[in-house]
Formats: structure tokens, C-alpha cells, sequence
């Protein structure tokens, strides 16, 4: 049984979205908030932290701009899973570039994931105000991380590096 482009992006974003999830879950599971296990020394360590849901743990205008954070990642994920779709139909597309932009995607739904069900789930917040976990921390990148930043971060920076010249024509669409 020969799996279409699209199925097999669907199957690595359900792959990273579950990855990233797991990994989330048996970190707020089993360590306490703030606990910081060394890995590498302290060149890599797991370090739970939990952060409003912006990059860097950086808070987005309170109560609203949580919200509003919230809904820009639903809108988001709408928009590239549509964007991918439209992108697979389409011929010279480079492949890395539908890969690259679904593993972006499940890195936002990954985070989208716990800013709308973690304060329910662990009985915090409502709806839509959960905290985003994050857990490897690297002396050489200050900031806490997780898969679905990791994702983000890949995927862009993929797209960047090696994709540029796509975006850059304009034959794109």
C-alpha cells in the first residue's frame, strides 16, 4: 500500500504532536516545577518550567493576551494546514518545503495543545489559559525549550537556509 504526500505529512505531524505531548506529560508528571536533572553536565539538562505560552516564557498583555496568543496559533494551524494542502496539488514545489511547514505546524498545535487543555487537565486555569511546559535547557541557548518549539524552530530555520529561492519566486501560489 503506496501512502500519498499528504498522508505521509499527516502521519509526521500526528508523530511529533504525540512525541511532543509525551514527552510534556511525563515531565509534569514526574518532576516537580523547577527541578533541573543534568544530562551533559550542565552543558544539557531537563529543567521543568512552564511558561504563559510566548517564546523565551516573554507574557502577552495578561488575561486578553493570552487569548489572543491562543487564537492566533488556531488561526495559524488553520491557515498552514490549508497552505500544505494547497501546496501538495501544486507541481515544483520543492518536497522539504510541505515538510518543513507541517512540522511547524505540529510544533504550533503542540504548544496550541497546552495553552487550551493543560488548565483544565491539571485544574489551573480555564479554557484557553493553560501554561505551555518546557523542559531542555542548553548552555549554549538560554531560554527552555520543548519539541514543539524544536519543531518551529527546525522547520523555519529549514525553510530559511535551504527554501529561500521557493519564496523568493514568484511563482509560489
Amino acid at each position: 500500500m503506496k501512502l500519498s504526500k499528504g498522508v505521509k505529512l499527516l502521519l509526521l505531524g500526528i508523530f511529533l504532536i504525540v512525541l511532543d505531548q509525551v514527552v510534556k506529560v511525563l515531565v509534569k508528571t514526574n518532576m516537580s516545577l523547577g527541578e533541573v536533572i543534568p544530562v551533559f553536565g550542565n552543558w544539557f539538562r531537563i529543567c521543568f518550567v512552564e511558561n504563559e505560552g510566548m517564546a523565551f516564557g516573554m507574557k502577552f498583555g495578561g488575561a486578553l493576551g493570552k487569548f489572543l496568543l491562543s487564537a492566533f496559533r488556531i488561526v495559524l494551524s488553520g491557515f498552514l494546514i490549508w497552505w500544505i494542502s494547497k501546496l501538495l496539488k501544486k507541481d515544483g514545489v520543492p518536497a522539504g518545503v510541505p515538510v518543513a511547514l507541517s512540522v511547524i505546524t505540529a510544533g504550533a498545535i503542540g504548544n496550541l495543545i497546552d495553552s487550551l487543555f493543560y488548565g483544565i487537565i491539571w485544574d489551573y486555569a480555564p479554557f484557553m489559559y493553560g501554561r505551555v511546559v518546557d523542559m531542555f535547557s542548553a548552555t549554549f541557548f538560554q531560554p527552555v525549550f520543548n519539541v514543539a518549539d524544536a519543531c518551529v524552530t527546525c522547520g523555519a530555520f529549514y525553510l530559511i537556509i535551504f527554501q529561500w529561492k521557493f519564496f523568493a519566486s514568484n511563482d509560489k501560489d
